[in-house]
C-alpha cells in the first residue's frame, strides 16, 4: 500500500532530474501524499512518490497511511526489461497497472492515493488510481501507454478488459512530443554528461533508443510496441558498454530519422479520443458504487 514518507526518510531517485542523476540517494524534507521535497546533498527537488525508492530499513519503519487497496487492483502486467525482451536471470520483476477504489473511500475525507506501491525481494508493483492512469495515458505518457500494451498481463478484470478494448483511443500525434522530442532533449543531456564527466548512463541510453523504436512503430501502425526482442542483442551490447558512443549515436540518428518519417506520414489523430475514455471511466466509477 502507499505510505506517507516522513521527514528524514532515505530515498533513491528512479529517474534523472535537472542536476540530479538517476539512482542518487537523498533525504525527504517535507511533503505528503504523492509529492515530496527531497534533499540530494544540497540540491532540493520536488519529486513524485512513484519516482522514489525508500531505503529498505526506512521502509519497514513507515506506518501504513491507507487501507490496503490491493483487492481493488483491476489490471496488472509485467513491465520493465522482462516485458521489453531485454531481461536476464538477474532481472527484477516490475508490475504496473491500475486500481479502482470503492466510492466510499474515493469520496471520503481521507481520499485515496494516486498510486499504490508494493515491494518484495526481486519484485516491485505500482498501481495508479484509475482516473490518474487514464489521464496520463491521454497525455501519451510512454510508461502508461506501454502498460496498456504489455504482452505479459497478470490481472485483467472485466473493468480492465473494457479499457483494453478501447486502448486505441489513447493514441494520437502527441506521441511525436512525448517520445521523439523527449528523446532529443535527453540525448542532448547525455551528450553534455559525456563531455563533462566522460561517461554515459548506458541504461538510460538504451531506454531512449527503445522509445524511438516503439514510438515509430506506434506512429506507423497505431499500436504500441513493447517487446523489442529483435533488437535485444544490439541494445544489451550498448547497456554492457560494448558499443562505442559514436556507434550508438549513429544508430540513434537512424532511428530518429525513421521516427520523423513515421511522424510525417502517420494516420493517428491530432488528439486522443477523450470522450470514449471518459465514458469508460464513468462506467467504472458507477461499478465501484456498490463495492
Amino acid at each position: 500500500m502507499t505510505r506517507d514518507l516522513l521527514p528524514g526518510t532515505r530515498v533513491a531517485l528512479h529517474v534523472p532530474l535537472p542536476g540530479v542523476a538517476q539512482g542518487t540517494w537523498g533525504v525527504v524534507t517535507g511533503g505528503a501524499g504523492s509529492m515530496y521535497d527531497v534533499d540530494f546533498t544540497g540540491v532540493v527537488r520536488s519529486v513524485n512518490r512513484v519516482h522514489l525508492k525508500v531505503a529498505r530499513a526506512d521502509a519497514e519503519a513507515i506506518p501504513a497511511a491507507h487501507e490496503d487497496l490491493r483487492p481493488f487492483v483491476q489490471y496488472g502486467c509485467v513491465m520493465g526489461s522482462r516485458a521489453f525482451g531485454l531481461g536476464t536471470d538477474a532481472s527484477d520483476t516490475d508490475v504496473r497497472g491500475f486500481y479502482l477504489p470503492p466510492a466510499r473511500l474515493h469520496w471520503s475525507l481521507a481520499g485515496v492515493p494516486e498510486q499504490l506501491e508494493f515491494e518484495s525481494p526481486g519484485r516491485e508493483e505500482v498501481y495508479w488510481e484509475a482516473g490518474k492512469f487514464v489521464r496520463l495515458a491521454l497525455r501519451a505518457n510512454p510508461n502508461v501507454l506501454e502498460v496498456l500494451a504489455s504482452p505479459l498481463p497478470l490481472t485483467v478484470t472485466l473493468v480492465a478488459a473494457a479499457l483494453l478494448d478501447i486502448r486505441d483511443a489513447f493514441l494520437s500525434r502527441l506521441i511525436v512530443t512525448t517520445y521523439g522530442e523527449y528523446v532529443r532533449a535527453q540525448m542532448r543531456r547525455l551528450e553534455n554528461e559525456r563531455r563533462t564527466h566522460g561517461e554515459v548512463r548506458l541504461k538510460h541510453l538504451v531506454h531512449l533508443l527503445r522509445l524511438l523504436i516503439s514510438g515509430a512503430h506506434a506512429l506507423r501502425t497505431g499500436e504500441i510496441l513493447v517487446d523489442v526482442t529483435p533488437h535485444r542483442d544490439a541494445l544489451l551490447a550498448i547497456k554492457r558498454g560494448e558499443t562505442t558512443w559514436a556507434e550508438a549515436d549513429a544508430w540513434r540518428q537512424a532511428l530518429q530519422a525513421e521516427f520523423e518519417h513515421a511522424a510525417a506520414h502517420t494516420r493517428l489523430p491530432e488528439r486522443p479520443d477523450a470522450a470514449r475514455v471518459e465514458a469508460w471511466l464513468l462506467d467504472a466509477r458507477r461499478a465501484a458504487l456498490d463495492w
